[in-house]
This record gives structure tokens, C-alpha cells and sequence, in this order.
């Protein structure tokens, strides 16, 4: 089993910024992807950032250029550091990951994460 726990979210105003940190706990690996997640009400859930095995990146192209997926040495803690924030990035962001491995796009447009934080809460004004 894993246990993933996020930090970091909170209320700012547009053109600030944010980062939010993910750290796994339990049968975790370095390699096995990490993926940020988000959802705003009445909004499906989108796959915002992910981390592949070999270490490539792949964002949702709402927000490349804005916001930079990355791990620490261990390959356990998962942040996002969210830059240029707009309206529309509010949502509760959460971070999920399994046992699977692959790029950072396979990883991000991969479905079906059984292991997710609690949630953080973003909100942009």
C-alpha cells in the first residue's frame, strides 16, 4: 500500500504563485510515475503534470510554461511549482501514483491510479 499526502495549496491572486508537495510513503518506488491531478467544481478531473521513470515531463497545455513538475533525490516527494496563476487554476490538486512505470506523457495520459492524496485546495482571485 502507498500513502501519498500533499501540502502547499492556498489563496492567491492572479500572477502569484504556488508550490505544492506530494510525498509517498509505504511500497513506494522512485521510478513508478507521480501524477498532479486537479479538479474545479463541476469540472472533470485532469491529469495537470506528470514525472516519468526516466525522468522526462509532460504538463496539460493550459498550463506548460507556467508550471514545473519535479522530484527530490529520493524520487518520493513530487512538487509542483505553480507560476503565473490564473482564475481558472482553482481547484482542489491532488497527486496520484501506482505501481507502473513509463515517460512522463505515458504516465500522465495513463488512467486507473489506485494510490491519491488527500487533496489541496488552490484558489486564485
Amino acid at each position: 500500500h502507498v500513502q501519498l499526502v500533499e501540502s502547499g495549496g492556498g489563496s492567491v491572486q492572479a500572477g502569484g504563485s504556488l508550490r505544492l508537495s506530494c510525498t509517498a510513503s509505504g511500497a513506494h518506488e522512485s521510478r513508478y510515475c507521480m501524477v498532479w491531478y486537479r479538479q474545479a467544481p463541476g469540472k472533470e478531473r485532469e491529469a495537470v503534470a506528470a514525472v516519468g521513470t526516466d525522468g522526462s515531463k509532460d504538463y496539460l497545455s493550459s498550463v506548460k510554461g507556467r508550471f514545473t513538475v519535479s522530484k527530490d533525490n529520493s524520487g518520493n516527494t513530487l512538487y509542483l511549482q505553480m507560476d503565473d496563476l490564473r482564475p481558472e487554476d482553482t481547484a482542489v490538486y491532488l497527486c496520484a501514483t501506482d505501481r507502473r512505470t513509463g515517460t512522463g506523457s505515458a504516465c500522465r495520459y495513463s488512467s486507473g491510479y489506485p494510490y491519491w492524496g488527500q487533496g489541496t485546495q488552490v484558489t486564485v482571485s
